[in-house]
C-alpha cells in the first residue's frame, strides 16, 4: 500500500526556516503529483503547493509564492517543500499527498482530490 511519512517540522522563529521531506513507498512515484497541503486548528485543509511528476511545473498558493519551494527527486521517491521567511501565519500541522496524475490541473488544489496522505509534521513559528 502507498506509505506517505513527512518529515522535518519543528519550532521556528520568524523570518527562519524549515525544510520538510515527504519519503513515499508502495506506488510508482513518478507517475504521480506530489502536493502539499497545511491545517491549521480551526481551519480547513489548504493547499501550499503542487508538483507535476517531472517536476517541471509547480502550483503555489498566493501566501507563500517567493517564500516557498517544492521539489521532488525521483529517485528518491522524495518531494521537499523549502520554507523559507517563515511567518506566525504559516503554523500549522503540513501534510503531504500523492495523487496519479500527470499534469497539474486546478482539481489538484482540492484536498479532496488526493487519495494518499502522511500522517502530517507540526510547524510552529514563533513571533
Amino acid at each position: 500500500q502507498v506509505q506517505l511519512v513527512e518529515s522535518g517540522g519543528g519550532l521556528v522563529q520568524a523570518g527562519g526556516s524549515l525544510r520538510l521531506s515527504c519519503a513515499a513507498s508502495g506506488l510508482i512515484f513518478s507517475n504521480y503529483a506530489m502536493g502539499w497541503f497545511r491545517q491549521a486548528p480551526g481551519k480547513e485543509r489548504e493547499c501550499v503547493a503542487v508538483i507535476s511528476w517531472t517536476g517541471g511545473s509547480t502550483y503555489y498558493t498566493d501566501s507563500v509564492k517567493g517564500r516557498f519551494t517544492i521539489s521532488r527527486n525521483n529517485a528518491k521517491n522524495t518531494v521537499y517543500l523549502q520554507m523559507n521567511s517563515l511567518k506566525p501565519e504559516d503554523t500549522a500541522v503540513y501534510y503531504c499527498a500523492a495523487q496519479s496524475a500527470r499534469y497539474i490541473s486546478t482539481g489538484l488544489r482540492a484536498a479532496a482530490n488526493y487519495d494518499n496522505w502522511g500522517q502530517g509534521t507540526q510547524v510552529t513559528v514563533s513571533s
